[in-house]
């Protein structure tokens, strides 16, 4: 009998799909080894082909019992069609990495639970119990909706368009609608993913849905080691009952049968965007996802993007949600700071008289302060001060930013990096300026100001055990006075003992040459803004520096608060 079958990742430059032989009765989404060359590549079997006028070369071996969900194959063709892509890499998005490797036989359950209590696999209790005790204290973590709430709600449930868009303002209460949604896909046994866009961000919806799905719940994200991935996948794909999967875009590729609901949690950040080859939008793959499974497909942000919002008005499918979801919530006193005025700037360079007051009034009463600036690093740009020349990328030619802990200068698009050279590379001179600032220089100022309070950075910069994800409960908890970070902070956080946020610069992002550079710097205020003001504290307090105060971007983000 022979097979088409569609290569994985290791295919190379050769054709995406290749007809073999097996003496075997296969299966269609049979997931295969193959030879090709002298090598072995992964595959998915697409179809049962008659005998071609050549010879065929036969397959090595079924990888696994049960073959990859069908909405995943053609999702792999759309991505491979709609983004011109090769197919090969479109499916290899689909399988792990290690996917032809042998690993060692796996402990049981029990024994895998007792010894990887901290695993990113949450593993399941038996699926048929949990259908039959839909009253069991597994839902005890839900709250009631409010009546705001309610409607949203029933207007999601309504809607005739497969994708619908959530619009609802900052502490709404968006997350307790995904819970009711994901409920009511689970009590019918299908699996739902919610996908967010940052891995910071995961811990925290992972605690909320962990209250209501117990160990029903699965991360998956970028950081997990190799062999994680291939265990998650196994788990998954061998999987009977329904799952919760939640993480960055790659989350969106879990192999789950039956899938439910896809939900997409600040649909409109750039983090959605594959970068590398394939690339896609998580958010257009994840509405064709829904379209091919029948499925509701939800977007839910305070601040969409234009472009979804429109394509969402255009099918009726925009559910607003105005009202905060606490009856305590106040509106944030929000002071807007010209940078221009130095008279405003007399105790620091970067931080406002105003602003620092805050932060040690903040600091004698044991309330948080978040300080905001979305670049990383130590200066943005190194010139020098005798002929200008700005040391930049070679093969981006972007500025170099430095790092003043390494003393590097290293590339946030590329990753490329180097010592900061002692003298000017084009002319000699020994005067280098460092132009801009980051947040190391700005985390550095905060903890030179405030020798006894608890600070902590969060930006792509963290190493492993420091970054926001590991670090969340402890600063939910308080025990991180003054936060210093990059956008990862300005998003989907919920911290009760949070009362001020400081934007540092917040026309940052307008020179930009990007043509949403404004919606951007939109965006990010707002979501900001957003942080403080929940109901947790009698105060709420906002300071955005600007050299632009009037500015429209920063006006409507003002106003929309």
């Amino acid at each position: 009998m022979f097979y088409e079958v569609m290569l994985g990742k290791g295919a190379g430059k050769l054709n995406d799909v290749l007809t073999y032989h097996s003496d075997d009765s296969l299966f269609e989404g049979a997931i295969v080894e193959v030879p090709i060359g002298k090598n072995k590549a992964p595959g998915v079997i697409i179809k049962k082909v008659a005998q071609p006028n050549f010879k065929c070369k036969d397959i090595t071996r079924i990888l696994y019992s049960k073959p990859l969900p069908k909405h995943l194959i053609q999702t792999a063709k759309w991505i491979s069609e709609y983004y011109q892509a090769p197919a090969s890499l479109c499916l290899g998005m689909m399988l792990p990495t290690g996917v032809l490797k042998k690993r060692r036989t796996r402990p049981n359950k029990t024994e895998q639970n007792e010894n990887n209590s901290d695993s990113s696999l949450e593993t399941t209790q038996n699926t048929s119990d949990y259908a039959k005790n839909n009253d069991s204290t597994v839902f005890d973590g839900v709250l009631p909706l409010n009546p705001a709430q309610k409607i949203a709600l029933e207007g999601l449930r309504t809607a005739r368009s497969a994708t619908k868009l959530l619009f609802g303002v900052t502490g709404s209460g968006k997350t307790n609608i995904y819970v009711r949604m994901a409920l009511n896909a689970f009590k019918e046994q299908k699996s739902v993913i919610l996908l967010v866009p940052e891995i910071a961000l995961t811990s925290q919806l992972v605690q909320n849905f962990h209250q209501v799905f117990g160990q029903n719940v699965v991360k998956i994200h970028s950081k997990q080691t190799e062999v994680e991935r291939q265990i998650i996948f196994d788990s998954l794909l061998m999987s009977e009952g329904p799952r919760i999967i939640v993480g960055p875009r790659s989350a969106l590729f879990a192999p789950v049968d039956n899938l439910g609901l896809i939900i997409v949690d600040e649909e409109h950040e750039s983090t959605y965007y594959q970068d590398q080859t394939p690339k896609y939008s998580a958010v257009r793959v994840a509405s064709y996802m829904a379209s091919a499974c029948g499925c509701d497909c939800i977007l839910g942000s305070a601040t969409p993007t234009v472009v979804d919002y429109h394509i969402a008005s255009l099918n009726n499918s925009v559910i607003k949600l105005s009202e905060k979801a606490k009856k305590t919530a106040i509106k944030p006193q929000i002071s807007v700071i010209d940078f221009k005025n130095r008279d405003s700037f007399v105790r620091n360079r970067y931080f406002s008289n105003k602003l620092l007051a805050a932060i040690q009034s903040n600091l004698e009463h044991g309330r948080q302060t978040l300080i905001f600036h979305n670049r990383r690093g130590s200066s943005s740009m190194t010139i020098c001060e005798k002929c200008g020349n700005e040391m930049l990328c070679p093969n981006c030619f972007l500025p170099l930013t430095l790092h003043a802990d390494d003393y590097k200068l290293v590339c946030h698009t590329c990753g490329y990096n180097t010592v900061v050279p002692p003298s000017c590379t084009q002319c000699g001179h020994p005067g280098l300026m460092h132009k801009g600032f980051g947040t190391k220089l700005l985390e550095t100022e905060i903890k030179r100001l405030f020798p006894n309070a608890r600070v902590k950075r969060f930006d792509a910069d963290n190493k492993k055990g420091e970054t926001l994800e590991d670090a969340y409960q402890t600063v939910k908890d308080g025990e991180v006075d003054i936060l210093v970070g990059t956008q990862m902070l300005a998003k989907g956080l919920d911290l009760p003992k949070l009362s001020t946020v400081g934007v540092v610069q917040a026309d940052a992002g307008l020179s930009l040459p990007d043509y949403a550079a404004e919606e951007r710097v939109f965006q990010l205020i707002t979501q900001v803004i957003g942080r403080v003001g929940r109901g947790h504290s009698d105060i709420a307090e906002v300071f955005i520096q600007t050299f632009q105060p009037e500015h429209k971007a920063i006006q409507f983000a003002i106003d929309e608060d």
